[in-house]
């Protein structure tokens, strides 16, 4: 039987989450959602998948540290730095070479590093499904969270017909990938039926994916041929980056193989999920006081209604008085204070701070 690995993707710079977050330490290093690390959370779940040695990680330079810190369990030798972000395209093909040279025949999974999921049982379980289908299949496999509201900040996938069972689950073919959908759209398809969140979570052969590789991003392949070739010199893995990587587009796995694909099948999530993409979503994984106020950390709020406070600063007191619908974020050395309606808007305001340059140390 193939060896099972898993691939998570954590190089993310976590902006949507400033003052907390920063590009060292961004949102998957920290318990944004939890009492450990996203990440941390994320590698715990995967106990009894697969053996601890076959867990790779794939981060940014300047965060491989932070991630052996919160995750000291993980061998050093396979959490991998890019030296700049690539976009997931060329992460799924570095972290293809690197199995394959552990394992020509390997099955592994691609997953996100920062989701909250509570029941990682469940979670387990569809891997499992998953892990089948690649095994006895020549095909790209996905996650496909089952919609429990018209989501616009979501991708969709469309279902499509049964392939068959594996490990008690049915795997779908998929018809087709779908953007992020406006209102009605999204409300079009929660009432169809048969349309599911897109996680970002990927589980195939070395040998499906190399297929793909070769005939979607040609050109990224070659380029990752040369690191591979590289290793097999006896060169080291941080240098051949260094030479490489600038070199390679810059393209989401998604737009570069998965939606060209003809031989994408999906499983239907049997476990809850968040990505907690921005500071509104915390909310839903915290209680709320009588005026639906959700606090982490020591605050005070009086004739105040609908508010986030976050503040893992023990010694502060955040005080709020006549305020609605606030996000307001305590760290050591900023603040920020700003209604949820704009938190999208956090991205613009972290790049403003960081062209100051000096502001530039609180990004």
């Amino acid at each position: 039987m193939a060896k099972r690995y898993v691939v998570i993707m954590a190089g993310g710079r976590g902006e949507r989450f400033w003052p907390e977050s920063r590009l060292a330490r961004p949102k998957q290093l920290l318990p944004i959602v939890g009492e450990k690390a996203m990440l941390a959370q994320t590698v715990d779940r995967l106990k009894g998948l697969v053996e601890p040695d076959a867990v790779f990680v794939i981060t940014n330079a300047e965060q491989r540290d932070a991630v052996l810190e919160v995750c000291p369990e993980l061998d050093p030798a396979k959490v991998i730095g890019e030296p700049m972000g690539r976009d997931t395209a060329a992460a799924v093909g570095l972290a293809t070479v690197l199995v394959r040279r552990e394992s020509p025949d390997a099955v592994f999974a691609m997953l996100p590093a920062d989701a909250v999921i509570h029941d990682a049982a469940g979670l387990r379980s569809t891997l499992e499904s998953a892990f089948q289908v690649a095994e006895a299949q020549p095909v790209l496999a996905t996650i496909g969270i089952t919609a429990s509201f018209p989501a616009t900040g979501y991708g969709y996938i469309q279902q499509g017909d049964p392939l068959g069972d594996f490990a008690g689950r049915t795997v779908f073919q998929v018809k087709r990938f779908v953007e992020k959908p406006d209102q009605s759209t999204a409300e079009g398809y929660l009432a169809a039926g048969g349309y599911f969140w897109n996680a970002g979570m990927f589980v195939w052969s070395v040998p499906s994916i190399v297929a793909e590789l070769e005939k979607s991003t040609p050109s990224l392949w070659t380029a990752l041929q040369a690191i591979d070739q590289g290793l097999k010199a006896g060169e080291g893995l941080d240098p051949l980056l260094a030479t490489h990587y600038p070199a390679l587009e810059k393209i989401s796995v998604d737009y570069a193989i998965i939606e060209k694909a003809a031989n994408v099948v999906m499983v239907e999530s049997g476990f809850d999920w968040d990505d907690v993409g921005e500071w509104p979503a915390v909310a839903r994984h915290y209680p709320e006081d009588a005026s639906g106020n959700v606090v982490r950390g020591l605050a005070e709020l009086e004739d105040a209604s609908g508010n986030i406070v976050y503040s893992r600063d023990s010694g502060h007191l955040v005080a709020l008085l006549g305020v609605q619908d606030l996000i307001v974020v305590k760290t050591g050395d900023a603040t920020l204070v700003c209604h949820k309606d704009k938190a999208q808007e956090i991205k613009a305001l972290v790049k403003k701070v960081g062209a100051q340059a000096a502001l530039k140390h609180l990004i």
